[in-house]
């Protein structure tokens, strides 16, 4: 038995990486059972290490520990862009410290959940071995993003992550569709890793370090908003757009819906997505130097998550409207990282985690039990006969609308105090009107799917899911409930004990707007009744529109019907990307690439060559006739003309 928990920190990522491994090599040799104990088990055992971690942690007072296992890249010199020459080396390790033991606790606490949960939910697939490999390749390569000790090594753990959204959202190969939002997810995403991957070579040549701690150590000798440093974060947020889905590289996300409901609640709530948030929580000292880009990155949050929340006003799939929900969500995270409030951030993404991962597979349980039925038109009153998925759906639904005392409540709020506590008072109405706008569209789908006349398909005999995937959801459902009290805040009588825990890895970088703006108790807590207010009308707002007058709805989308087309063909953003990226493209790759370089140069030299080759074998073809008279004839030529040479040179 190790001393300390941290000194088997590998363990975290290699448990799930060693059953990865084996489902992909022998699972297709193992009963199911077997995958289930294995897969789950690595996953459960990743988290028990985890929670004895981030108790050795909190013990350390938050102190970061860095453990090195071997050098990656050895020592090599670097030019500077300063001109000196530098020792540069990259050395496989983790760091732990309050900021990565709150993700790894995430990540493998409802992963886990999402792993057992699956066992029901896929019982009846083909391929139960590779689904099960997948996720925990998932799980292996989200553990070593959040762990690493440098940017490089989080860049495995990102492209990682990045193939495994590949491999899962296209699971069902078989189907156009999957396979064509597996593409789109994966070329989108290689667009924002072009800016991570630049600003991480201008992190390299800046510093002459990758490594987190090396960096933050020589930020003391940069001046506020240095040029140098500005570009490197916005960079890095480019990455962090495609990663976490904001605009304008947020159109991947929705098309993920393809792939089986547990992948989606992976990569929504403990997964992929989160990792651009934590990216730039990470580089936190870099992003507080650089004014101009957290004022940016405060911006495109906002703009993404009121522009998502208005999308999924009109979706009918529920999938997608739980798709636009995250994207709207991720932006309030990216708010509250642009105006300094790392800490908020990260209790968001704390919080939805849960909340999320219980809206998902909640929906699941819906679609699973109508037979994979996802369009909401066809639901209705199933809270009669799914009461357990009904209930643990509500307190979800609840806590992402940001009613009071349940779990979104207290993120959001913090967030949206902490904005404007900053100094943005625009800020804090889009977010504000994004709370608004979320109560209506998450009520719109309960009442859609729960409540009202029955519309389920014909045949459907819709029933509560097994245990396997129940118990997921009720352990999910207390999450959703309760995991918001670790960051009550002093107005509302707590102390806010999360951003205590986080404050060391935010604390001491110059310039964060966080430290220089507070609020009196009493603003705070006017701020969170305005909030709360906005929820409760605008869940009894979708109350109105989807129960109390059902045709209010096609009536007002009557009134303004370019507003309903907008909404509904999603501001035209997929036509627009095809007609001005996609279609150019394919013209340019089939007339130059195609037309030009392949069929003329590639093509035309191999069959030039081909030719040749076989226009001088049509020659020398000539000379082999199997004619003994030609053979002697030649012969006799032959030796007509050595004898003339010879004549001739004497």
């Amino acid at each position: 038995m190790p001393q300390s928990f941290l000194e088997v920190v590998w363990l975290v990522p290699l448990l799930p990486a060693a059953s990865a491994f084996l489902m992909l090599l022998i699972g297709r040799r193992l009963p199911r059972a077997a995958v289930s104990a294995l897969c789950c088990g690595t996953v459960g055992a990743s988290f028990l290490l985890a929670l004895g971690i981030f108790s050795e942690v909190l013990k350390r007072g938050g102190q970061p520990h860095e453990r090195t296992f071997f050098t990656w890249i050895p020592s090599l010199p670097l030019l500077t862009n300063t001109g000196a020459v530098t020792s540069f080396e990259v050395k496989w390790g983790f760091l732990v410290d309050p900021l990565s033991t709150v993700m790894i606790l995430v990540v493998t606490g409802v992963g886990f959940l999402i792993h057992v949960y699956s066992t029901g939910y896929m019982a009846h697939e083909g391929g139960y071995y590779r689904f099960f490999g997948y996720l925990n390749l998932f799980m292996f390569m989200m553990l070593t993003l959040v762990l690493a000790n440098n940017f490089l090594m989080m860049f495995v753990g990102w492209e990682g992550v990045g193939l495994c959204s590949y491999l899962l959202i296209g699971f069902w190969f078989l189907k156009k569709s999957a396979t064509d939002a597996a593409n789109k997810a994966f070329i989108v995403n290689r667009v924002g890793d072009a800016g991570f991957l630049i600003g991480m070579f201008l992190t390299a040549t800046t510093f002459g370090t990758l490594n987190f701690l090396g960096v933050n150590r020589q930020l003391e000798g940069y001046a506020l908003g240095d040029p140098t440093i500005v570009a490197i974060t916005l960079l890095l947020f480019v990455g962090a757009t495609g990663k976490s889905a904001q605009i304008p590289l947020y159109v991947w996300l929705p098309d993920a819906m393809e792939g089986p409901t547990p992948v989606s609640a992976l990569i929504h709530a403990a997964t992929m997505v989160t990792a651009g948030v934590y990216m730039v929580s990470r580089a936190n000292g870099l992003y507080q130097l650089a004014p101009l880009s957290l004022e940016i990155v405060a911006a495109v949050g906002a703009l993404t998550a009121i522009y998502a929340a208005s999308m999924g006003l009109v979706q009918n799939d529920i999938k997608r409207v739980l798709a636009y929900s995250t994207i709207s969500q991720l932006g309030y995270m990216f708010m509250a990282c642009g105006v300094g409030a790392f800490a908020a951030g990260i209790f968001h993404l704390y919080t939805h985690a849960f909340f999320k991962a219980l809206l998902f597979l909640g929906a699941g349980a819906v679609i699973h039990a109508l037979g994979g039925e996802q369009d909401l038109g066809r639901m209705g009153g199933l809270r009669r006969a799914l009461p357990l998925t009904y209930r643990t759906f509500l307190a979800g639904a609840l806590a992402l609308a940001g009613v009071p005392l349940l779990a979104g409540f207290f993120s959001k709020d913090e967030i949206l105090v902490r904005v404007f506590a900053a100094g943005h008072p625009v800020l804090w109405t889009l977010g504000v009107a994004t709370t608004l706008l979320t109560a209506v569209y998450t009520f719109r789908l309960v009442f859609l799917a729960f409540h009202g006349e029955p519309r389920a398909p014909a045949g459907a005999h819709p029933h509560d899911p097994p245990p396997s995937m129940a118990v997921p959801l009720v352990a999910l459902a207390a999450g959703a409930v309760a995991a918001g009290y670790v960051g009550v805040p002093a107005a509302l009588g707590g102390s806010n004990w999360i951003g205590q825990v986080l404050e060391p890895v935010f604390a001491g970088a110059r310039g964060a707007p966080e430290a220089a703006h507070e609020v009196s108790h009493a603003t705070e807590l006017v701020l969170t009744v305005v909030s709360a207010a906005a929820a409760l009308a605008g869940i009894a707002l979708a109350h109105r529109l989807v129960l109390a007058r059902p045709d209010l709805g096609a009536a007002l989308a009557a009134r303004v019907p370019r507003l309903a087309a907008l909404l509904s063909r999603k501001y035209y953003v997929d036509e627009a990307y095809d007609a001005v990226v996609v279609r150019p493209i394919v013209r340019a790759s089939e007339r130059v690439l195609w037309r030009g370089v392949d069929a003329q140069v590639i093509d035309g030299a191999v069959h030039g060559l081909a030719a040749a080759v076989r226009g001088g074998g049509a020659a020398l073809r000539r000379l082999q006739t199997g004619s003994v008279r030609a053979y002697a004839m030649s012969l006799l030529a032959g030796v007509l003309a050595l004898i003339g040479y010879y004549l001739w040179r004497s």
